[in-house]
């Protein structure tokens, strides 16, 4: 029985120390224009800035700026990465109203992180909505990304299970 017990925390910890780094990830930590602020001009771009640094190449990251009828601004092309800021051209807006910034990046540590930010154009624009820039770039907040939970479970389970099985098996012996 002692046998197991040991498998048992050998195997819990096991889990514990693998799943440590999926809480890595990117964390927005500001954004030109700022969230829910206002403006009387749409922004020329949108800066998001992370508190790691963002992974870049090409069709990776993006940013996407969407109206309150889904029409899209973000201008076509793949934002710019320096360090951990990541900017994105954006075309004059449209009519007056609130506008999504939707964003998926690279994470420094692998995965994909997203998130959306809004903002209130007080005054019309004279831009009129496109379609997406970059397909994925939807405003989609999206999963996070990395691995789903079931995962982690089943491979705890299994993990678990082969400790417990083999400790048992081996449990002739008397301590």
């Amino acid at each position: 029985m002692k046998r197991a017990l040991i498998a048992c925390l050998i195997a819990g910890a096991a889990v514990l120390v693998t799943a440590a780094p999926a809480a890595a990830h990117n964390t927005l930590i500001g954004s030109d224009p700022k969230d829910k602020t206002s403006l009387e001009t749409g922004p020329s771009a949108v800066t998001l800035t992370f508190d790691q640094d963002v992974q870049g190449g090409e069709g990776i990251n993006t940013i996407s700026v969407v109206d309150a009828n889904g029409g899209h601004y973000e201008a076509a092309g793949d934002p710019t990465i320096k360090d951990n800021a990541v900017t994105a051209k954006v075309n004059a807006l449209g009519k007056a109203g609130q506008y999504k910034i939707g964003y998926r990046v690279l994470s420094a540590d692998g995965h994909p992180v997203s998130g959306e930010l809004t903002f209130t154009l007080t005054k019309d624009g004279t831009g009129t909505p496109t379609t997406p820039a970059n397909p994925t770039a939807s405003g989609d907040s999206g999963s996070g990304g990395g691995l789903p939970v079931w995962v982690w479970v089943v491979g705890a389970v299994v993990l678990l299970g082969g400790g417990v099985f083999l400790a048992l098996r081996g449990g002739g012996a008397k301590a």
